[in-house]
């Protein structure tokens, strides 16, 4: 079923991918367990270069391990009796991560005399070489997708979920970056044809039977190792290197049997990037200087998980609570400061249970230059009532909201149950006339790494957080009055104090670190 609605391919696709009261969007209707893709792909063939630490591992190969196991590696496995299965650092939908990473390295000393082009096995921390070839190019991770991996669940709405899951592992590998003492920073130079060639998910021969992954993004990890003159670092000398490189490995297969959602395939296609050489200009907001606001620790990055539920009853105090918003706001570091774009989402709050401030209906507005517009779109009569000095917060209504939370939130006790829950309004319209049709997927990735913020600023402030994907999109809109596609809720958010389920226990995600305990 692929609603036909509307001539332009983006708006077609967001509005037929909608969920309403009355129908949610396409999808199987029941999980097909027997077609379930495996959750991790690897590469037969491919020379495996394992990352777990050891005394004699040379400083830039421990870094590279030390940057993917706290942005994409496994953060626990649990078990209920009857089954195990892992969790990762960078958070998913479904936990079925359809986010692949590919590497691009220099020589390591130690490993491999020549430069390659490698694919994170996180459930081994190892890297699979895909591709040697000559060159010393700069430190950089490629981003793709798997879109079966969602749409074995989700359907059409799952190319939704997908980018989403970008902007996670974006903010995931912003974090890790930084810890390191290394920025990341996303090139948006690199067009998805050149992506796919550079990682070679391109390579028909190398995906015979195995699901196709899309190209996303490329982002380059800087300070990891100096500077060498003559390094390879434009986008067509690294193509010409790896073209006349050697490949080896080849993709495995996910499931045995599938479902073709053309609707994705479609949206896929019309959102493809051709790559660009805009640098956006956005001065960082100046905020307090909340301990929450700082980096995350390693820590609090392998802790964080995805509350099932919450109590229902308890509150959070007013200085913790605006902590949790200024992490959302871009400050001039990580994970913004890897987005090259001005913010574009601004987040509508329903305030549950917060000391010294009233239930109700919030705004955060992430960019000051969006307020008029969206002091104009919201078409009814807000109080507009300004929180705090600290913050672009403002309150639009009081009111007991919990049982609205959850209606708009596809009737999920979670969306009603925590201190507060929000939807992310995206600066929609606008956005897609500024930089085209391929932008569509970079509004879900700055969702999804505000989403990764407040993950984390949960877990620092003793709390729990969970995105929700499912959502009723234009019920949303009618809560704030807004119409047309000037803006749109692409992600849903709570927070709050976790019921946790004793009947599950937890080992932590690797074999070599509970040796190490």
């Amino acid at each position: 079923m692929t609603p036909v609605t509307g001539s332009d391919p983006v708006h077609r696709y967001h509005d037929g991918t909608k969920h309403h009261f009355h129908r949610f969007a396409p999808s199987l209707g029941y999980l097909d367990w027997a077609s379930q893709p495996t959750p991790f792909r690897s590469f037969a063939g491919a020379r495996d270069i394992p990352l777990a630490p050891r005394p004699d591992a040379h400083p830039s190969t421990a870094a590279i391990g030390d940057l993917l196991r706290h942005a994409l590696g496994l953060s626990a496995w649990k078990d209920n009796g009857h089954a195990r299965w892992p969790l990762r650092v960078n958070p998913s939908s479904g936990n079925l991560h359809p986010t692949e990473a590919y590497v691009v390295l220099a020589p390591l000393a130690g490993v491999t005399e020549r430069a390659g082009v490698y694919h994170y096995a996180p459930d081994r921390h190892a890297l699979e070489q895909r591709c040697a070839f000559d060159g010393d190019p700069p430190l950089l991770v490629a981003l793709t997708s798997i879109h079966w991996r969602e749409a074995w669940k989700y359907g059409e709405r799952a190319f939704r979920y997908c980018q989403h899951d970008l902007g996670h592992a974006i903010a995931a590998l912003g974090y890790a970056a930084a810890l390191g003492g290394n920025t990341l920073t996303m090139d948006p130079q690199w067009s998805h044809g050149a992506i796919a060639a550079l990682t070679g998910i391109d390579r028909d021969q190398d995906f015979v039977d195995a699901e196709r992954e899309a190209a996303e993004c490329a982002l380059i990890v800087a300070s990891l190792k100096p500077q060498v003159p003559g390094r390879v670092s434009s986008p067509g000398e690294l193509l010409k290197a790896v073209a006349v490189g050697c490949w080896t490995g080849r993709a495995s297969q996910l499931s045995d049997d599938h479902v073709q959602w053309t609707f994705i395939d479609e949206i896929a296609q019309a959102t493809e990037d051709p790559g660009r050489t805009i640098a956006a200009d956005h001065p960082p907001i100046q905020l307090p200087n909340y301990p929450i606001t700082q980096l995350p620790d390693r820590r609090v990055l392998l802790q964080r998980r995805s509350a099932l539920a919450f109590d229902g009853r308890s509150s959070i105090d007013g200085d913790r609570f605006f902590a949790m918003l200024a992490a959302t706001l871009p400050a001039g570091g990580p994970p913004f400061d890897a987005l090259w774009w001005d913010p574009r989402i601004h987040l509508a709050l329903f305030v549950h249970r917060v000391e010294g401030l009233d239930p109700g209906l919030y705004l955060l507005p992430r960019d000051a230059a969006a307020v008029a517009r969206l002091r104009a779109a919201l078409g009814r009569e807000f109080e507009w009532q300004a929180v705090t000095a600290s913050l672009p917060l403002v309150r639009l209504a009081r009111g007991d909201c919990r049982r609205l939370a959850m209606r708009v939130s596809c009737d999920q006790d979670i969306a009603s149950d925590g201190f507060f829950s929000l939807g992310m309004i995206a600066d929609f319209d606008a956005s897609l006339d500024a930089f085209g049709p391929s932008f569509y997927r970079h509004l879900f990735w700055e969702s999804g790494v505000v989403g990764q913020a407040l993950y984390l600023a949960a877990e620092t402030a003793g709390a729990r957080a969970t995105g929700i994907g499912c959502f009723y999109d234009d019920p949303m809109h009618d809560v704030l009055g807004l119409s047309g596609h000037a803006f749109q809720s692409l992600y849903h958010f709570t927070v709050g104090m976790p019921v946790e389920d004793p009947r599950l226990t937890t080992q932590t995600g690797y074999e070599w670190e509970r040796l190490r305990l």
